[in-house]
């Protein structure tokens, strides 16, 4: 099994829910209603009868019907802090952004707020009774989330979809293939190529690079009192990475500290040490500890273009050497051309374990690695610049957080969308509608997961790791293109969706 997917059948593409897209968007512009009279009356009606507060999830056989009534509770949300601009619209006249995955961001007091950014104004709200208003304009879904068969259906075409993923590929392969990325219009994800790039999301700014190290002598007097070399620090340990599977090789040749459930042989000194808080929150104690290491192996969960986190940022605040993997792109990032060690750029975990033997035992080589942390000693224009231009902060109460901004990112975009779409009615047509958007896989797509050492050939039948990511990877595929199929077809019912994944499977297995 070399982790192709061969006889495939035919895939519902993107091309033909773009088309689908941009025909709905064109009669949106050309003025046809979002939604038929009658129907949003009688969601009205629906709304209007029920319980104040009431708040219906999807049902089984698609939405559930009632939506907010015009003029109701969107008319007393509060003002919102912004930066403010010259948008005189009251409440009721604003365009609304839905948070899909309100629960998971209370991030305003109330159900609904309205929100004041640079180039006009909206209301966001977590309301899903809002799901089917003519002026709820954009969706907002959180991708660990999102799961294909709970999509909101069906789409209505004057709405846009929009995605935030900060979070690592493996909470959910379907954003990997094109079929899941492209049922979005806006993204905001950690690869620099999407909409609000989070790339640099666990990076809080220059000064946590240039964080004093632990001196060399200190280091070496660590080693001289039995400690390794090297530090690894994982209790998550069946991952798409499959870390764990390269680092039981490492410790074939060199010695590694495993403090954390995965390959432990370690004890932490304390009880306080070992609380999993202690180390999120970067405790002091906890961080001094695991400074005197002179490297720490950095290995992410999954493999994605500009998936980085504090597995990486951390030992480098800190002044260990990150031995790591994750990121193929990830030395666009670094702060010198020599700081922190590759993986893959070694044949072999042997090969690896020389080296940093060699650079334990050579101090004036090992110190080339922390040279960043010298005045001038970050010479990356790239990253100078990526942090100088982000307008959000990393425990930072100074600056706007990302949810914020990306809010803001999404009213801007749908306001300038509802302007050019009235322009485009005034003109009878001699000024263009504007062009649907719809997101592309480099915003977010990730490769397939591979063996941490080794080739699949080489795994044994049974392994646990080929059999849960592979099948989750390949499955998520399916799951995309049954969505994408639905939203075609224009169905309503979410109960459809495994028909779909079956009629999916069916024609897979007679191209085989």
């Amino acid at each position: 099994m070399g982790g192709g997917r061969p006889g495939r059948g035919p895939r519902w593409g993107c091309a033909s829910l773009c088309v689908m897209l941009a025909l709905a968007w064109a009669a949106r512009a050309a003025g046809g209603p979002p939604l038929e009279e009658e129907e949003e009356e009688a969601a009205a009606a629906a709304a209007a009868a029920g319980p104040a507060g009431a708040e219906e999830p999807c049902a089984a056989g698609g939405w559930a019907q009632d939506a907010v009534p015009p003029g109701a509770a969107f008319v007393a949300a509060a003002s919102y802090r912004g930066p403010g601009n010259n948008d005189t619209r009251s409440n009721k006249a604003l365009p609304i952004l839905l948070w899909w995955s309100g629960s998971l961001f209370p991030h305003f007091p109330g159900d609904t707020e309205r929100i004041d950014c640079p180039r006009g104004s909206c209301l966001a709200t977590r309301s899903r009774r809002a799901a089917r208003h003519r002026r709820t304009k954009a969706l907002i879904f959180y991708g660990t989330d999102f799961r294909a068969y709970e999509a909101p259906l069906p789409r209505l075409p004057h709405q846009t979809w929009a995605l935030f993923h900060e979070e690592s590929p493996m909470n959910n392969y379907v954003l990997s293939h094109p079929p899941g990325i492209q049922l979005f219009n806006y993204t905001a994800t950690f690869r620099r190529e999407s909409d609000y790039p989070l790339t640099l999301q666990w990076l809080p700014g220059v000064g946590y690079l240039r964080g004093p190290a632990v001196p060399l002598a200190e280091k070496d007097a660590w080693r001289r009192r039995g400690y390794g070399p090297v530090l690894y620090l994982q209790s998550h340990c069946d991952v798409p990475s499959d870390r764990d599977r390269y680092v039981r090789e490492l410790m074939k040749y060199i010695q590694v500290d495993s403090y954390g459930k995965c390959l432990h042989n370690r004890e932490l000194p304390s009880e306080r040490l070992k609380d999993t808080s202690t180390a999120t929150t970067e405790d002091s104690e906890f961080m001094t500890f695991i400074a005197r290491y002179k490297f720490h192996l950095a290995l992410e969960n999954a493999i994605c273009d500009d998936y980085m986190t504090e597995k990486l940022w951390r030992p480098m605040h800190l002044g260990a050497v990150p031995v790591y993997r994750g990121s193929p792109a990830v030395r666009d990032w670094m702060p010198n051309n020599l700081s922190i060690i590759l993986i893959d750029d070694f044949d072999s975990p042997q090969e690896l374990a020389k080296y940093l033997d060699f650079l334990d035992k050579n101090g004036e080589e090992y110190m080339k690695y922390l040279e960043y942390k010298n005045l001038g000693g970050i010479k990356n224009q790239f990253l100078l610049e990526s942090l100088e231009r982000r307008e959000w902060g990393v425990n930072d109460m100074t600056l706007p957080n990302y949810l914020n901004g990306f809010e803001c990112f999404i009213c801007d975009r749908e306001n300038t969308r509802i302007k050019e779409e009235q322009e485009h009615k005034k003109s009878h047509g001699k000024i263009p509608a504007p062009r649907p958007r719809i997101a592309q896989s480099k915003h977010m797509g990730c490769p397939m997961p591979s063996p941490g050492f080794g080739s699949v050939e080489d795994l044994p039948g049974g392994d646990s790791w080929k059999e849960m990511w592979l099948q989750d990877y390949w499955q998520s595929l399916d799951q995309g293109e049954a969505l994408t199929a639905m939203i075609h077809r224009n169905e309503s019912h979410q109960g459809r969706f495994w028909d779909y994944m079956h009629e999916i499977f069916l024609k897979r297995t007679r191209q085989r």
